[in-house]
């Protein structure tokens, strides 16, 4: 038993080791949110601009009467001026009108703007939440393996073409570019220059400049030691601007390095040639992987892309559906449960038609005012902590602050036949896009079952995949997915190391519920038989 704990800690420490630290993406509610405060703010744009039409209108009318008057006027000044009704106006004019005009230009119509901006730049993203939102677009593209085309023109899997969508500019593209060059992420530096210097070359007009996109890309692909590249794009910069000084010292040294690697490769052996070659070939497999990229990483991607699902025919002819009153329920003999297999071993149970529209929108509302950081308990401490491999959002609904959280606590006590009252509060978790947690157990300490009610349909990305099985499971709105985290021996079930893939689009919602092993000594004994 203790070394089985120990191996238990070692995996958990390992399972955020290969992680991409990013910063947890904002839940679906506070982006919503923010959508309507751009509307908001684009509305008070509109009156400062008319506004501002107004007044420049009120300018134009007054100069075309003055432009009328004072060319009549100068055709005969003397003439005119000999009139007293007209002396008495210009010397009107100029003392009290010019002076109104002057206070109508000086007026600031942009009071009502501007306030409204600085009530609003509160609520505003800062970098930290902007680089984040790059970063997960990142991990999406490396995932889904997606490329940078596909990004920048919205064409994503599961996208709705009804949903309007802006493609991506140069300028998007190259700020992509240089988040990853300022975490020396060369490999994405290069994919969103060459992105972004793509765009330029078909005729996209941007506020960024050809020199400095070659600049980037140059550097970039020298860093990952395609010197050849590097060179072409360096003289191609400097055919835009040959006075570059940086460009014109990398062209000496990279020509200085190719001629010394040229001179290696002619002198070297048929083993060595094909020790090099074979190098580069791993390297070219590598490139991308960050350095603490760990085998089960591959996997996890795979299974996220619907790839190496181990769903053989013999495993699939043990899969049923069937209506399940949970061993004569009084509340479910007459209106049983849909329940589905998704999975034999660890066994997986889907329960569909859990919760109402109406339940699922009561728990958003309840729980959008207090979505948080999403913490994990250290598996050592047993203390809530934040964790960089977990992004999302979440909070803790307790049975008495409203009726629909005990009365779905209660459904799930009947559906799975297990105690809740010892059970965690029910957790409401919003993945946003990029949103995911990386391959985890949920045994860390006593949890017994894990059961997550999936509250939205998600377009494309967020399935809930095992990876040491190879089973993955897809989000539908309503359904319920099911299993139990140790044997019936107390011991932890280790085919049960699972992650939630990232969202590619939409949004993803779940409640989730752990039961825990005290309280249910007689709804689920305790067997010497691990297999059980």
């Amino acid at each position: 038993m203790l070394l089985a704990l120990l191996g238990m800690q070692l995996l958990l420490s390992l399972s955020g080791l290969y992680s991409v630290i990013l910063k947890p993406q904002m839940p679906s509610g506070q982006m919503t949110d923010l959508l309507y405060t751009e509307k908001d703010l684009v509305t008070s744009l509109k009156d400062y601009i008319r506004a501002e039409e107004d007044k420049l209108e009120q300018v134009k009318k007054w100069a075309e009467k003055l432009d009328v008057l004072s060319a009549t006027a100068t055709q005969d000044p003397e003439g005119f001026l000999g009139h007293p009704v007209n002396a008495f106006k210009l010397m009107k004019r100029l003392n009290t009108e010019w002076g109104e005009l002057e206070s109508l230009v000086l007026k600031d119509m942009s009071d009502g703007f501007i306030s409204n901006l600085t009530i609003q730049r509160q609520y505003f993203p800062n970098d930290d939440d902007q680089t984040g939102a790059a970063k997960a677009l990142m991990r999406l593209q490396d995932t889904y393996r997606l490329d940078t085309h596909t990004i920048s023109s919205g064409e994503l899997p599961g996208t709705n073409k009804d949903v309007a969508m802006s493609p991506m500019t140069v300028e998007d593209c190259f700020e992509l570019g240089k988040i990853a060059y300022s975490d020396a992420d060369y490999y994405h530096t290069e994919l969103w220059m060459e992105q972004a210097l793509k765009q330029l070359d078909g005729g996209e007009e941007s506020t960024v400049d050809m020199v400095t996109i070659l600049d980037y890309l140059s550097y970039s692909i020298y860093q990952q030691g395609e010197l050849e590249r590097a060179l072409d794009y360096t003289k191609r910069l400097l055919k835009l601007d040959s006075a570059h000084q940086r460009a014109n010292g990398n062209l000496k040294y990279f020509e200085y390095q190719l001629a010394k690697q040229n001179k290696v490769e002619a002198e070297e052996g048929q083993k060595e040639k094909e020790k090099r070659e074979r190098e580069k070939r791993e390297a070219s497999d590598k490139k991308g992987r960050p350095a603490d990229y760990l085998p089960e990483r591959r996997k996890y991607e795979q299974l996220c892309r619907g790839e190496g699902i181990k769903m053989t025919p013999r495993r699939q002819s043990r899969m049923f559906c069937r209506y399940s009153d949970n061993n004569h329920h009084p509340l479910y003999v007459l209106g049983p449960v849909k329940q589905e297999d998704e999975w034999d071993r660890p066994r997986i149970i889907r329960y569909h038609d859990i919760l109402s529209n109406s339940e699922i929108e009561k728990v958003k509302e309840l729980a959008k005012p207090r979505l948080r950081r999403a913490t994990i308990s250290n598996p050592i401490t047993g203390v809530l902590e934040t964790a960089h491999y977990r992004i999302s959002k979440s909070a803790w609904l307790t049975s008495y602050e409203d009726p629909v959280v005990d009365k779905i606590n209660q459904r799930i006590e009947d559906i799975t036949g297990l105690n809740v009252k010892t059970a965690e509060e029910l957790q409401v978790a919003n993945y946003g896009v990029g949103g995911q947690y990386e391959p985890h157990f949920d045994f860390g300490r006593v949890n017994k079952a894990s059961l997550s009610i999936l509250m939205s349909d998600v377009p494309s990305g967020g399935a809930t995949v095992f990876t040491d099985v190879g089973a993955a499971v897809w989000p539908k709105k309503g359904s319920a997915v099911f299993w139990y985290n140790l044997f019936a021996s107390g011991e932890g079930d280790y085919s049960t190391r699972h992650a939630a893939c990232p969202v590619l689009v939409g949004n993803k919602w779940v409640s989730n519920k752990w039961m825990h092993e005290r309280g249910q000594e007689f709804r689920r004994r305790c067997t010497l038989n691990e297999s059980e």
